[in-house]
């Protein structure tokens, strides 16, 4: 056995969910009284999910339905990035919601400064778009995962390959 124990912190969104969730959220809408005979409609693009609707209010209420069948199947509102609400073909309007994959350049720093400030003897490095921690430790490594958790960072962090 390694005297070596590591964890990579990574940031992603279960691809499958996310399209069951968009289906049963167009299923909702409809089935749904108060959007008969409106043009809403949800749509699941490679990095991006595009909401289109009468106006702004019947807007709001896909993404609302949206939101509570994500979050009823694990995914994380985290990681997702509102564009602007943007005037669309026939009298409609369009909305862009970026999936944000992935831990930019930015976060990583910051969960870097996060650990290296713990006093923790571990250490991490940056592998692309995600992070590998290591240490001696695995209780170590459990109070990093810990800190992490309470830290206030803007994506959804998963802990995999915990060994």
């Amino acid at each position: 056995m390694s005297s070596e124990s590591s964890f990579d912190i990574v940031s992603a969104i279960d691809m499958q969910e996310l399209n069951n969730a968009v289906q049963q959220a167009v299923k909702e809408i409809d089935s749904r009284f108060d959007f008969k005979g409106s043009k809403s409609s949800i749509t699941l693009e490679k990095n991006e999910l595009v909401i289109v609707s009468d106006d702004e209010y019947k807007l709001k209420s896909v993404i609302d339905v949206l939101q509570s069948k994500m979050s009823k199947r694990g995914i994380a509102l985290k990681n997702l990035d509102y564009g602007k609400v943007e005037p669309a073909a026939s009298s409609t309007v369009r909305q862009r919601i970026g999936l944000k994959q992935g831990i930019d350049q930015e976060n990583a720093k910051k969960i870097n400064v996060i650990i290296r400030d713990s006093k923790l003897k571990i250490k991490s490095q940056i592998q692309g778009d995600q992070i590998r921690v290591t240490g001696k430790s695995k209780d170590d490594l459990q109070q990093a995962i810990h800190l992490l958790r309470q830290a206030n960072i803007p994506l959804d962090l998963q802990f995999v390959n915990f060994r």
